[in-house]
């Protein structure tokens, strides 16, 4: 065995920038974009959030294909160009001047997110691991939190200091002189003879025989709709919670230390990410999934009692769920789908998953303004997260 770092941790950091810019311009950053178009244009809140819900919808769709794009073209162009795309859809943004011309931009950034997001991001991390799999994942995974972290008020320091337009200008060039050469010298095939440790070859712990790859099979299969389902419901109550969270929290708290609390909801996902991510790959998937759902159940009950104390506990526990939300679903494919189908089912889990929470703010706002507080809508999330608990633990039959 060769001496020197494993290649594949190098892949994990360059993982970690995609995801990093990814969800900083893609997911973090349409927040901060309706702010500044609505001030900049006189737009309305509801015309510019249209387009950020058409954003997530395509996205959706062009994530279920991003596996089979990976096979034919290969990781590296492929989120090269992605990375491109994520540029010019949001430099579009600030030179927008009519409404449609959101949508067209919102539409550009699509393809970038399809490639930079979660389904990315396992795709690279899974032909270097196995039995460290969850540990890598969840260290790569966690650039989207920071993404949030740093992305998100430097965006905003740059939108004061200097305008929307040049704030954009400058974000874009910043990932794309970053991002590109990473990607260029770390993200590649891997050899034969890199082994994930001493101890041989990372030889799957449950081999699944891989037949031919046909997606109305895999998507019918108890499998991927006991994965996909429980999951689905439980970021549409958590995207929901999380879009609304500043709003919820404010009246209770105050503006600035709402903030604070949100800031505290982010570093618990962190935490809760990388404390799992240290015995992850020993667990049983499924029933650790069903834990952390149970988690997000105290925390949202915790918020629904509404005294100061129990806000800034129930941020923590909820946050504390938030990353492996998003992580647990590829382990359990991991386990339970050949591993050259890998990347496709994450895509179409991945895909089913946003094309769902896209709607999440949408829905809570609906019953926020049906009832007149948030009762009703954590109530929901509530539901949501137990029906997860439920439906992930539904395991497929044995073959």
């Amino acid at each position: 065995m060769g001496q020197g770092v494993y290649h594949g941790w190098r892949v994990v950091f360059c993982a970690f920038a995609v995801a990093f810019f990814g969800w900083g311009l893609g997911f973090y950053g349409p927040g901060i974009y309706l702010v500044a178009l609505r001030e900049r244009h006189g737009w309305s809140t509801a015309s510019i959030s249209a387009a950020i819900t058409v954003y997530y919808v395509a996205g959706a769709f062009l994530i279920a294909g991003v596996g089979a794009v990976f096979d034919r073209f290969g990781q590296r162009p492929t989120i090269i160009a992605a990375s491109l795309a994520m540029a010019t859809g949001v430099v579009l943004l600030s030179l927008a001047s009519h409404l449609w011309q959101v949508y067209a931009a919102f539409l550009v950034m699509a393809a970038g997110w399809a490639a930079m997001g979660t389904a990315a991001v396992n795709a690279m991390i899974a032909p270097w691991f196995e039995r460290r799999r969850g540990l890598a994942v969840s260290l790569a995974l966690n650039g989207a939190s920071c993404g949030g972290v740093v992305m998100a008020p430097v965006l905003v320091a740059l939108v004061a200091a200097f305008g929307f337009r040049t704030a954009i200008w400058v974000a874009a060039a910043g990932m794309l002189v970053l991002l590109v050469p990473l990607l260029a010298l770390v993200l590649r095939q891997r050899r034969p003879e890199e082994l994930e440790d001493r101890h041989g070859p990372a030889t799957p712990r449950n081999a699944v025989p891989a037949a031919p790859w046909r997606a109305g099979t895999a998507i019918r299969s108890r499998s991927f709709l006991t994965i996909s389902l429980p999951f689905a419901l439980g970021l549409v109550a958590q995207v929901g919670l999380l879009t609304h969270q500043l709003s919820f929290l404010s009246p209770s708290l105050g503006v600035t230390a709402a903030g604070w609390a949100i800031s505290i909801t982010t570093a618990a996902a962190v935490a809760g990410r990388v404390g799992t991510g240290f015995f992850v790959d020993r667990l049983d998937p499924r029933r650790a999934s069903a834990v952390n759902f149970v988690v997000q159940i105290a925390g949202t009950a915790l918020l629904l009692e509404g005294s100061v104390p129990a806000l800034y506990a129930g941020c923590v526990l909820f946050g504390l769920g938030v990353g492996n939300l998003i992580t647990f679903p590829a382990l359990i494919v991991q386990r339970e789908f050949p591993a050259a189908h890998f990347a496709r089912v994450v895509g179409l889990v991945v895909a089913v998953n946003q094309f769902t929470f896209a709607f999440g703010p949408g829905l809570l706002g609906l019953l926020r303004e049906w009832r007149g507080s948030y009762d009703a809508a954590l109530v929901a999330c509530m539901a949501m997260q137990a029906a997860g608990a439920a439906i992930v633990l539904l395991r497929p039959r044995p073959r």
